[in-house]
């Protein structure tokens, strides 16, 4: 009985199963997604880092150099001094003469010696005397090793064109001189053609009036 109860039951369970109908699923079958490429923006390249440029240190102060202080040389004051004598009035320059004189005879110096030449070499003064100036320059100019040498040598050389110019004044002077008196001269002759002339003719005048 126990038996013919389960084979009951299987057979229930089979025609039961038989009967069913099996449902579709639910959500249908779904594609293959193929994977997706994820695109990836490179990043631009970071500047690079510009270290900034060193500063300089600054610079030392220099102290200014001190310009030596420029003196006058002994050419460069008697110069000075021969451009003052040139402009002194006749008597005062007469006075420097005479000092520049006792001064050389006393010291004899080289400075001394131009000094007083320079005195005798004023153009027109009263008191000049060229001859004397360039005796007294004559043994600084003949020594090239003096100190004074160059300075002796200009002097020499403006007084010997001072005295070939005065040479040459003279000369035109006298030329000028002739020719004034040749000027007057022949003023006298034809003066004296006037006058004989006028003679002449005031005696023609008077024969006429006697005919």
């Amino acid at each position: 009985m126990k038996l013919a109860r389960a084979a009951a039951v299987t057979l229930a369970a089979i025609a039961t199963g038989c009967a069913t109908v099996p449902e579709p699923d639910s959500e249908p079958a779904t594609e293959t997604q193929k994977p997706s490429v994820a695109i990836v923006t490179p990043k631009p390249p970071k500047p690079p880092v510009v270290a900034p440029a060193p500063v300089p240190p600054p610079a030392p102060v220099v102290a200014p150099t001190p310009q030596p202080v420029l003196r006058a040389s002994e050419t460069d004051l008697l110069v000075q001094e021969f451009t003052r004598l040139r402009r002194l009035p006749a008597a005062e320059l007469a006075r420097e003469q005479e000092a520049a004189r006792n001064a050389f005879n006393q010291s004899r110096t080289d400075s001394a010696r131009v000094r007083y030449a320079m005195t005798l070499a004023v153009p027109g003064a009263p008191g000049s005397d060229d001859a004397r100036a360039l005796e007294l320059l004559d043994p600084l100019a003949k020594t090239p090793g003096a100190s004074l040498h160059a300075l002796a040598f200009l002097l020499t050389s403006y007084i010997q064109e001072q005295r070939r110019l005065h040479a040459q004044l003279a000369g035109l002077q006298q030329n000028v001189n002739g020719l004034q008196q040749n000027v007057h001269a022949l003023q006298q002759k034809l003066d004296a053609l006037r006058t004989l002339e006028r003679s002449l003719s005031e005696r023609d005048a008077s024969a006429k009036r006697r005919r």
